[in-house]
């Protein structure tokens, strides 16, 4: 999972790793729910698995100040590593999609039946799939990743439309129902 945010401050957001005495942000310690619960005792990941390198830990940057060097971390709500690939963006962004699609089902926005489906289709476009591919033109994208999105937002379509697997009814049919266009996953 994520190791450090590389930032000086932190706001209310942000808890403090009790072994290493790093501050980490709560999108990227994995808690879920109350930080307040866990401040006393948490351990950060990078912690818990520390990254095993034959090279340097740190980085000296003069003026007295060191960067840790680690294999990915969290910025600005996205997963950046040293890999040449996209894998953990991918993951994170549709971590990112599937939080905003949870928090507008209890609305419930996207399954009321009231509801005309192109609309739900409409919010379903404009809020979790611009959440899902957000900074998506920047990835090194490979099949992969895009079967991985085109998966993530078929389940997501298939809830909106109340729709099971068991059904057999085509994803096509069921994108033409929401008024989705297939361009789900080509970034850029």
């Amino acid at each position: 999972m994520a190791v450090w945010c590389m930032w000086q401050r932190f706001g209310s957001d942000s808890i403090q790793c009790t072994s290493y005495h790093k501050w980490v942000r709560k999108k990227c310690s994995g808690i879920n729910g109350s930080m307040y619960k866990v401040m006393r005792s948490f351990i950060c990941t990078g912690c818990l698995n520390p990254v095993i390198s034959t090279g340097h830990t740190s980085v000296d940057i003069g003026a007295s100040a060191n960067l840790e060097v680690v294999d990915k971390f969290c910025y600005l709500s996205d997963m950046l590593s040293v890999d040449e690939d996209a894998d953990a963006a991918v993951e994170a962004r549709i971590r990112s999609g599937w939080n905003k699609f949870r928090q507008l089902v209890p609305l419930p926005l996207l399954t009321i039946r009231d509801i005309l489906l192109i609309r739900r289709g409409r919010l379903h476009s404009s809020c979790v799939r611009n959440s899902m591919l957000h900074g998506s033109e920047t990835w090194p994208v490979r099949k992969e990743n895009e079967v991985a999105l085109q998966r993530a937002e078929m389940r997501m379509v298939r809830w909106m439309c109340d729709v099971k697997v068991k059904h057999r009814v085509p994803s096509k049919e069921l994108r033409e129902r929401l008024g989705i266009d297939n361009g789900t996953s080509s970034p850029g």
